[in-house]
């Protein structure tokens, strides 16, 4: 037996090559053959239609020609019986299609198995082999068809039309939409028995293998699931997604009231999508959360557990939930937790530790039974319920979780790692007294086997502690000293590096950390060894030791002669900085460089300014951040939107977001287009997003983006029209100002001619004249889209002669001093704050009642400010007291601007402020204060 077994693997590997050979491209298209011979073997005709769905199921890709011949060559099939040989025949024609060419050509033979007299068990492969075949053309012609198959009885039939029609919808929109009508019945419709199914005729064989062992005769499956119910839904709410009256009508039709009783939906799944349609409605509008509220509350009864957890989940996620309103769907998740069914429990685990970062308190009344699944032999239900207990407990509780923690760390997945560090991670700020065995903790799961997600957790989570708490820094630096030592990850090793060369020289013995960095100058690649050369020369400029200053210029000058370029050029700048005080204070002690984004758009917009060009190129106006978020901003990528563009999904191909500094450029070269623009100037500054005045599935879509010149303010509205079969003409906004004297002025308003659909939006501008350049007015707009709507023709495609006129209500537009006159900009604020002693500053104490906590207050501030947080702005969870540092620039002449905020913080009676300003002008302590004040 036991050399049998040791056998085994070069059996398999045998197999593994015969099963290469056998699917092989070439051989496949050579066997092809076999759909040629007269009489039709089904079952040499059946395993080489496998062979063909494998190959493409695997990711083997056919040319045009092969698909092709293979194509035609499967079709001739179609004059054989056999009804398994059929279901492969349709099985591989919806894979080819798609490559293959004149596949139209097979559309009659497919429809003779669509009619109603046809074999059932040909009907549905049909109809799906018929939506992948026909373009948007022909749609129209084949719509009765699909219209008596999606009302038919038999369920199969009637889940294939209702699907192939979802997939129909976008390129033949017109011709689906018609069809609400049999999808509303289909919904409504009861689940009959039906003979969906039938067994092969005898000695037909499975699909893909040849037999005779089936039973004889035909055989019945009853259908009872009312699938057809959960695509007629999915469909319904494609159709009417732009219309968002539409789609609440439907969930309160279906929906059946509070108790839920009296819906008409049988099937889980299509309740549970009815309830993931609630919950949308309710974020979108919320008018509607009390109608969607008591809905959700409703289907917590249902008997149904899919629907039970869904309809949970849902209020769990609700935005502003309040601790009341969340009592029935934890005791739902709750009860979940001691079911015998893992995936319940999985879950319900999951649902409270997300609920848990929000509300801990609600989710405290599940600990007992949290506490039982820790030993959970599912070791990903344990991971979660240990993380909900990690938010959710109180100190005591502390060391005796992450003893178990330490248990079972290797016997779960990366994934799982990283969501028990996320958790020790925000444990350490909210009990900090318990630091010593939290770090612990990490340091051990920091020698453990990982990869890059969760090594770079564990490392954040030991920045965090260093940052907040000062009394583990010592042993948290030793800790990443060693890390580093065998580290394979050169982002982590880099990150690291720069904060020692931040932290290092502050401490007690600065020398102790010198031998790990200048290793890594000895054993590491080329990006790590310039880390470790900048990081060497922080200790030198820094360190007071006279000695350690000369060992530090020592080990420098061994790195002049490095083989890297890079390294070379670091460390000989680093060598002059050590005699030249003024070299080190600029690029050795100076926590903050520019912005590379914003400094790459003023480059562009100072080259492409005639003007400019007797001028020299003014840095001041260039923002600047901390060395740390350059670092951090060259590691990921940007997010921001594409101008004009409404959001949409993206797909996995699509080209890479634009840049900050494309997008800047891109705004620059729009309005320099404009010729009534020509004389305003250079821009001072452009919004860094474009604010949507519109839902994202309402039929017209507008974003406004604002341009502020020295004597102007340009308003940017892109306009995209959701509607196929509508243009839009003369497209304007008016804009009416809600203050009687706003400090503006309207110039002109340049329309857009015509907009036709929402791949090709249309950009229009409304100016304003600054009243009194030198202030800055604040101001909130309502805006009116007036417009002339045209059907257009559906046989040509030009709009009718005649249209009628039409508004459409936008969101407010706001101009502020947060983004549009303040940009943020990194400063050392101690100093700075000094600096700006004799400067025009203001002082003023505003009650904040509103305010539930210290941190609600600071992200309002910083929200309505937009200024850069600096160092020690960050708010203790449990603070009644903090200050919050501020740091800003107004582009055009307004110069920096610092704000001091001094906060206490009273249950009941919020947040009092005392707002301190400092700033070059005097116009801008008071745009400050008008901020705050409004």
């Amino acid at each position: 037996m036991a050399a049998f077994l040791m056998t085994l693997p070069g059996k398999k590997e045998e197999e593994s090559g015969l099963s290469s050979y056998y699917n092989n491209k070439t051989t496949i298209i050579q066997e092809a053959r076999v759909f040629n011979d007269s009489p039709i073997s089904p079952r040499k005709c059946r395993a080489l239609l496998t062979r063909i769905v494998y190959l493409l199921y695997v990711g083997e890709t056919l040319s045009a020609q092969e698909a092709t011949t293979l194509f035609f060559g499967t079709t001739k099939l179609f004059q054989h019986k056999d009804s398994a040989l059929r279901q492969a025949v349709y099985l591989a024609i919806k894979e080819l299609a798609t490559t293959a060419e004149d596949v139209i050509m097979v559309t009659s033979s497919i429809m003779k198995d669509m009619q109603p007299n046809s074999e059932v068990i040909y009907r549905p492969n049909a109809i799906r082999a018929l939506c992948r075949i026909i373009d948007p053309s022909m749609a129209q012609g084949v719509e009765r068809f699909f219209k008596a198959a999606i009302v038919d009885r038999n369920p199969s039939i009637s889940s294939a039309a209702l699907v192939s029609a979802y997939h129909l919808f976008p390129s033949a929109k017109d011709v689906v939409k018609r069809w609400v009508n049999e999808a509303q019945e289909a919904v409504n419709a009861k689940s009959s028995s039906s003979n969906f199914f039938s067994t092969p005729t005898a000695g037909s064989g499975y699909l893909g293998f040849g037999g005779t062992s089936q039973p004889s005769g035909p055989q019945t499956i009853q259908s009872t699931s009312y699938v057809s119910q959960y695509h007629a839904l999915g469909l319904l709410y494609l159709i009417r997604a732009q219309d968002r009256m539409a789609v609440t009508k439907m969930i309160q039709q279906l929906g059946g009231g509070k108790s839920g009783a009296g819906t008409t939906l049988k099937n889980p799944m299509a309740l549970c999508m009815l309830i993931r349609f609630a919950a949308k409605v309710m974020e979108e509008d919320s008018n509607m959360q009390r109608q969607m509220f008591d809905l959700l509350e409703g289907w917590l009864r249902h008997k149904s557990d899919m629907v039970n957890f869904e309809a949970a989940r849902a209020i769990c996620e609700m935005k502003n939930v309040t601790a009341p309103q969340l009592t029935k769907s934890i005791a739902v998740l709750q009860l979940f937790l001691s079911s015998p069914k893992p995936v319940l429990k999985f879950a319900a685990t999951r649902t409270l530790a997300a609920l848990a970062l929000s509300h801990p308190a609600s989710v405290a009344s599940c600990n007992m039974d949290l506490e039982s699944l820790i030993a959970d032999p599912n070791r990903s239900v344990a991971t979660y319920a240990i993380t909900t207990l990690l938010k959710t407990g109180n100190e005591a509780s502390v060391d005796r979780l992450i003893k178990q923690i330490s248990g079972f760390m290797t016997e779960i997945s990366d994934e799982f790692k990283v969501i028990i560090v996320d958790a020790i991670r925000s444990l350490c700020l909210k009990f900090p007294s318990k630091h010593a065995s939290m770090l612990s903790f990490l340091s051990g799961v920091l020698r453990d086997e990982g990869g890059y997600d969760f090594k770079r957790a564990v490392v954040e989570a030991m920045f965090d502690m260093i940052k907040f708490i000062g009394e583990c820094k010592e042993q948290a630096l030793s800790h990443l000293c060693e890390f580093i030592e065998d580290c394979e990850f050169t982002k982590l090793s880099v990150r690291i590096l720069h904060l020692l060369g931040l932290e290092g020289p502050k401490s007690p013995q600065p020398a102790k950390y010198i031998r790990f960095i200048y290793n890594r100058v000895v054993l590491e690649n080329a990006t790590v060894r310039a880390a470790a050369v900048a990081s060497l020369a922080k200790f030198g400029v820094n360190a007071k030791d006279e000695n350690l200053q000369k060992s530090i210029r020592v080990l420098l000058n061994r790195c002049l002669d490095d083989v890297d370029d890079e390294v070379r050029d670091r460390a000989t700048l680093y060598v002059k900085t050590f005699s030249d005080a003024p070299l080190a204070a600029a690029y050795v002690k100076e926590e903050s460089v520019f912005s590379l984004s914003a400094l790459e758009a003023k480059l562009v917009a100072y080259v492409n300014d005639p003007s400019a060009a007797s001028q020299p190129f003014d840095t001041s106006s260039v923002p600047k951040i901390s060395r740390a978020q350059a670092a951090q901003d060259a590691a990921r990528p940007s997010t921001l939107d594409t101008i004009g563009v409404p959001t949409a999904k993206k797909a996995a191909d699509a080209p890479p977001p634009p840049t900050a500094a494309e997008t800047q450029s891109a705004y620059l070269q729009q309005l320099a287009d404009v010729p009534e623009f020509a004389s305003y100037g250079p821009v001072l500054n452009s919004s860094a997003n474009a604010a949507a005045l519109t839902e994202s599935e309402t039929e017209y879509q507008v974003t406004c983006v604002k341009h502020i010149f020295k004597e102007h303010i340009v308003f940017q509205f892109n306009v995209s029209n959701t509607l196929p079969d509508t243009v839009l003409e003369q497209v304007s906004v008016i804009m009416v100002p809600q203050a009687e004297d706003s400090g503006l002025t309207e110039d002109f308003i340049i329309p857009v001619p015509s907009v036709t659909s929402a791949s090709s939006p249309g950009t229009l501008y409304v100016s304003f004249t600054r009243d009194l350049p030198e202030e800055y007015a604040v101001a909130s707009f309502q805006c009116t889209m007036k417009f002339i709507s045209k059907e257009l023709d559906p046989s040509t495609g030009e709009p009718e002669e005649e249209g009628y006129e039409d508004e459409y209500q936008l969101e407010e537009v706001e101009l502020s001093a947060g983004g549009d006159y303040i940009v943020p900009s990194y400063v050392t604020f101690g100093a700075e704050w000094d600096r700006l002693k004799g400067a025009p500053n203001a002082t003023e104490t505003f009650a904040l009642s509103s305010m539930e906590s210290l941190k609600a207050a600071c992200d309002s501030i910083i929200e309505v400010l937009g200024m850069e947080p600096l160092g020690g702005s960050e708010t203790p969870a449990s603070a009644s007291v903090h200050t919050l540092q501020l740091s800003g620039l107004v582009p055009g002449g307004g110069g920096k601007v610092l704000v001091r905020c001094r906060m206490t913080f009273s249950r009941g009676q919020g947040v009092t402020l005392e707002l301190g300003v400092r700033a070059e002008k005097q116009e801008v302590c008071n745009l400050v204060l008008a901020a705050v004040g409004g």
